[in-house]
């Protein structure tokens, strides 16, 4: 096997800029945490439990020694959630559960969930751990054979020996960590067939979740890096699994193309125009019978036909996401490749009035090959994965793609935060970032908006443009501004403020900023503009926005309604886009009035320990202090202490990491320390408890300063660390590690002659 080496140098480059951020863990810091889930719950250990104990060391509620705790939650320093997630979903995913009230063990489906006995319980326990036996003895055996193994046979083995098992998620990620280098650690099975058609590889016939993982052996083996390393790698750039769409170009009457305009418009378009606007159709069975009547009423056709009809429109205005790929076609031969970038769009009068924005990243023809959905007009591929390879392979090698149009509704997408920012933004138009101080909320913010902006205005990221043209934006399309206590509707939208005219004090009517900002986009409707609303919170939003907070839905954007103070007409337009920003320490999402919560998405934005990568300061290494800071923050603060974290901000300058000693001392002593007093609230017990006593005083209920005068580092690192003793033990055997011989020479000469 042989990885595209375009694609291969592009994944070996975000490996190496993933270890620099330390997003991925060095081999050595791996083979440790494979080795301790071995010695924990290797198959040796398992067959030496029995009875209760073997329950309880299984499927113990509360537990968190047990093996089902450890696949699903465990993420600590122990212990990382680093293996690929199984969360969510049913506690029966484990075959059986303890309940929380009667604490008697229940099994069966979530339907019809049944009662066990205890005794019942522990013959399923038995039963799960031989099949857990039985399997990790196969592997072990086919992993003698290198990288010869045959994985369709060994799938075939696996489903006989764990018959009950061979299916599941937590199955399938226990194996991976006893065998980490045969096993990949995407633990379902349609993210294993996604990320191999990334990598340009067509998936292995055959079910199973593990009759893929030779190809992701070989990949890693070829990129010289372990198999973690790749998936987490593929995650980075890859993404959850989207889908890819089959859309017609011809209309079925006349046969025209339409796909020169799809092209140009950055779209793609159905027809079915007698239907109207499908803006109001929901992705739910009762969106899907809407759209069936209207579609009896404006198209009639024997029910076989008006079935696909039916699947196909419903599919184009509301399963299809963004993101999703969809490969523009003329029969079998593929026009363009492009990425689905927002929500469904109605254009009046056009003879395919159904679109979605298109970024189109390929235009080159091509053949699907086999023929697929060759007579439907909008459909998912998924039979032929080589299909998708293809289109993917074009992506990767495009040299002549059609640059996408830049309007108010289309933009080139973002990645990470930026990118979930960025679909918000276009699906419901407005957007808050909320969590605690700290977490880069404005930051993000900014980036988003900032690129979202120089991409659609001037063709170029941010960083690309001159600090004129990055004025001339800040100057028209993008305003910031603060909520405060006093702020109020006469600011944002239009009121009366005083002014001085010929000596006399009189009222003058004036547009708010929010209706100034308005106006300025309903004058150029092809180009975004932007509002930042930094500390949202912190005003009176109802008051503030009054009745036109209907008017920011994005169905009703446009709609004209009379200002109360002026009558002027005034309506939102569908380019601008609102974000705010929000400190859950001052206030919960769940406060927020309710009209508000409906009409904002939101993204939560908690501390990140791993931003801060291996940056140490006077001996303090950052991402370990902060996550045992937090997490002490989690034990000792009692209520809504999630929202009461110090986040990875108040460590970074310029946005990377703090390494000046006494930068690192005014942080700590100006802003960490008084937020921490501000959390406790003369609590000194639980702030000794996060702090720890060298820096806390109790008796004096207060604050031990002199630990922060500069020639005292040594002094603070100690007692920074003192509270983290893995920590401490983990910095002073680096430490010990990293001294120099003659050093150690030194010192031993200076303990003889003491003696």
């Amino acid at each position: 096997m042989t990885i595209d080496p375009l694609l291969a140098e592009e994944l070996r480059n975000l490996r190496e800029q993933l270890l620099q951020k330390g997003s991925l863990l060095k081999e050595e810091k791996l083979r440790t945490y494979y080795e301790t889930f071995r010695e924990r719950f290797g198959p040796e250990v398992l067959a030496s439990y029995d009875g209760v104990r073997l329950l309880e060391f299984f499927h113990g509620r509360g537990n968190k020694e047990s093996l089902t705790y450890w696949l699903e939650f465990k993420n600590d320093e122990e212990f990382p959630a680093i293996f690929g997630s199984i969360a969510g979903g049913s506690a029966l995913k484990f075959g059986m559960y303890q309940s929380s009230e009667t604490r008697e063990w229940m099994t069966g489906s979530p339907q019809k969930q049944i009662r066990l006995s205890t005794d019942d319980a522990v013959q399923l326990v038995r039963r799960q751990r031989d099949q857990l036996v039985s399997a990790s003895r196969l592997v072990a055996d086919a992993s003698q054979a290198g990288s010869s193994i045959d994985y369709r046979a060994l799938q075939d083995r696996l489903t006989d020996a764990a018959p009950d098992l061979h299916d599941s998620a937590w199955f399938h990620k226990y194996i991976a960590l006893l065998f980490p280098a045969v096993i990949d650690d995407f633990h379902a099975a349609h993210y294993q067939r996604f990320h191999l058609v990334k990598l340009l590889i067509v998936p292995p016939e055959g079910e199973g979740r593990f009759v893929c993982a030779g190809h992701f052996v070989a990949a890693a083996e070829e990129l010289d890096m372990p198999l973690n390393h790749l998936t987490t790698v593929l995650n980075h750039r890859n993404g959850a699994p989207h889908a890819w769409w089959r859309v017609g170009t011809r209309h079925g009457g006349t046969g025209e193309s339409q796909w020169h305009l799809m092209r140009d418009g950055g779209f793609a378009s159905i027809g079915w125009s007698g239907l109207g606007d499908l803006s109001d159709i929901t992705s739910d069975s009762e969106g899907k019978a809407v759209l069936r009547a209207r579609l009896d009423e404006a198209h009639p056709k024997p029910p076989p036909a008006q079935g696909n009809a039916l699947r196909q429109v419903f599919a184009f205005v509301a399963r299809a996401a963004p993101r999703d790929m969809v490969l523009a076609c003329d029969g079998a031969k593929v026009l363009g490749v492009g990425r689905i970038m927002g929500d469904y769009e109605h254009a009046p009068g056009e003879v395919f009035p159904h679109r979605r924005p298109v970024e189109w990243l390929d235009a080159g023809e091509w053949k699907l090959q086999p023929h697929e959905g060759l007579r439907t007009t909008f459909v998912e591929l998924r039979k032929h994965r080589e299909n998708l390879v293809e289109a993917e392979r074009r992506i990767l090698y495009s040299k002549g793609a059609v640059p996408p149009v830049m309007t108010a509704t289309k933009a080139q997408p973002l990645s990470g935060i930026p990118g979930r920012i960025q679909e918000i933004l276009q699906r419901k138009g407005q957007v808050i970032l909320y969590g605690p101080p700290g977490t880069g909320k404005t930051y993000q913010a900014q980036v988003t908006i900032f690129e979202m902006a120089a991409r659609q205005w001037k063709q170029k990221s941010w960083d690309a443009l001159s600090k004129e043209e990055q004025r001339h934006l800040l100057d028209t399309a993008i305003t910031t501004c603060t909520f405060h206590p006093g702020y109020g509707y006469e600011d944002f939208i239009e009121g009366y403020r005083p002014e001085e005219r010929a000596e006399t004090l009189v009222f003058v009517r004036r547009d708010g900023l929010f209706k100034t900002l308005c106006k300025r986009a309903h004058d150029r409707p092809d180009r975004p503009f932007f509002l930042l609303i930094d500390e949202i919170n912190r005003g009176d939003i109802p008051r503030i926005f009054g009745e036109l907070i209907t008017l920011l839905e994005k169905t009703r954007r446009g709609e004209v309604v009379h200002l109360a103070q002026s009558g002027d007409r005034f309506s939102v337009p569908p380019n601008l886009y609102v974000v705010g920003t929000m400190n859950t320490a001052d206030r919960s999402i769940a406060l927020l009035d309710a009209a508000l919560r409906r009409r904002f998405g939101f993204v939560e934005l908690m501390p990140d320990p791993d931003v801060l990568g291996d940056a140490s300061v006077v001996g303090v290494p950052l991402g370990p202090w902060l996550a045992a800071l937090n997490k002490r923050i989690l034990q000792h603060v009692g209520r809504d202490a999630r929202n009461l974290q110090v986040g990875h901000a108040y460590l970074l300058h310029d946005g990377r990491p703090v390494r000046d000693p006494r930068r690192f001392v005014q942080i700590l002593r100006d802003d960490v320390v008084p937020l921490l007093e501000e959390y406790c609230y003369e609590d000194y017990d639980a702030l000794e408890s996060i702090l720890g006593r060298r820096l806390v005083d109790r008796g004096a209920q207060r604050i031990v300063a002199d630990m922060f005068l500069q020639e005292r580092g040594a002094e603070l690192a100690e007692a920074l660390l003192e509270v983290s003793p893995d920590i401490l033990a983990s910095t002073r055997a680096v430490q010990a590690e990293e001294k120099p011989e003659d050093e150690e020479d030194a010192s031993e000469g200076e303990e003889d002659e003491a003696a």
